[in-house]
């Protein structure tokens, strides 16, 4: 059987909020069979409970947010990025703010914690929501346009085009593909950080967000250049950044797909557009397990090695 997954001993992690600026402490614990991923407002008078699901998102704007009534977790997508790159099916997420600490501005310091933690096979069947027919949405008309689409495929694979008009982005790949059956996520995605650029800054600070980013947790750029002392981390690390965003805001449906993912300009909206679109059309999809591991599509089989 390709059993569910969750950690073996929790483990902690202190930072700051991307947006809020805020100082914030995050530990991931272990749960049961068919929890599911569920955060916890630990610092509110009563503690809430925010199980993911694609209806729990209640805002996009430059990070995926979730909520039940008036408690929030803002910027969940790296995590969540790294827990679908490990297969990660059930897990608490305690956590002391309303933002999820930025980090290093990756995934990689989440793949670590998850792999510090150890990851624990359970006596369940893992389940997956497989797509059976393609399902799309867009936005925009001409040169704003934007989509994104989930084709039925026997695996998870996601191929994500963006389209910036600046001399840093356009001399590294616009376009990238990666495939769980013969990638690796921690090597080939996970160390891919956020970036934005100086002209944007002084907007976003008014309005009370980018208060926590810096040079140690994005790539930031002027007009003409990465002003990062130490580069890229790949050469096309800021399409494979959206490729992350992407499959932290897919995992937000609570269980691991089977599709083929593709978008072009896509975001945080956008993604979650197409989840509840998908979950709309409940002739698109149906929920499967493998009772033999050996059916299962490559790259679920086993539980991901880190580095």
């Amino acid at each position: 059987m390709l059993s569910q997954r969750t950690l073996k001993t929790l483990t902690r992690a202190v930072g700051v909020g991307l947006h809020s600026g805020q100082r914030v402490e995050l530990t991931l614990r272990p749960a049961q069979p068919d929890t599911g991923i569920v955060f916890r407002r630990v610092d509110l008078p009563q503690p809430v409970d925010i199980p993911i699901r694609a209806e729990a998102v209640t805002d996009t704007r430059l990070a995926s947010t979730i909520a039940v009534g008036n408690a929030k977790v803002h910027t969940v997508e790296h995590l969540m990025s790294a827990c679908a790159g490990l297969g990660i099916d059930n897990l608490y997420v305690d956590i002391t703010a309303e933002e999820v600490p930025i980090l290093d501005g990756s995934s990689a310091s989440f793949v670590f914690l998850l792999q510090s933690a150890g990851i624990e096979l359970q006596k369940a069947p893992r389940r997956f929501i497989r797509v059976t027919r393609p399902v799309e949405v867009r936005e925009g008309d001409g040169a704003n346009t934007k989509w994104a689409r989930l084709a039925p495929y026997h695996g998870y694979k996601l191929s994500f085009e963006i389209d910036f008009d600046h001399p840093a982005v356009d001399s590294t790949g616009q376009r990238v593909e990666f495939d769980m059956g013969t990638g690796n996520y921690s090597r080939d995605i996970a160390r891919a950080r956020t970036f934005g650029f100086t002209r944007d800054v002084e907007m976003m600070r008014s309005n009370g967000l980018a208060l926590g980013g810096g040079l140690d947790n994005a790539i930031v750029m002027d007009d003409y250049k990465v002003l990062n002392s130490d580069g890229l981390r790949y050469d096309d690390e800021f399409v494979k950044h959206k490729i992350l965003d992407a499959m932290g805001d897919l995992y937000l449906i609570g269980k691991p797909l089977l599709a083929a993912y593709s978008a072009f300009r896509s975001g945080h909206g956008l993604n979650n557009r197409l989840l509840r679109e998908l979950l709309s059309q409940r002739d698109a999809w149906e929920e499967v397990t493998f009772e033999d591991e050996r059916s299962a599509p490559g790259g679920f089989a086993q539980p991901v090695r880190a580095w």
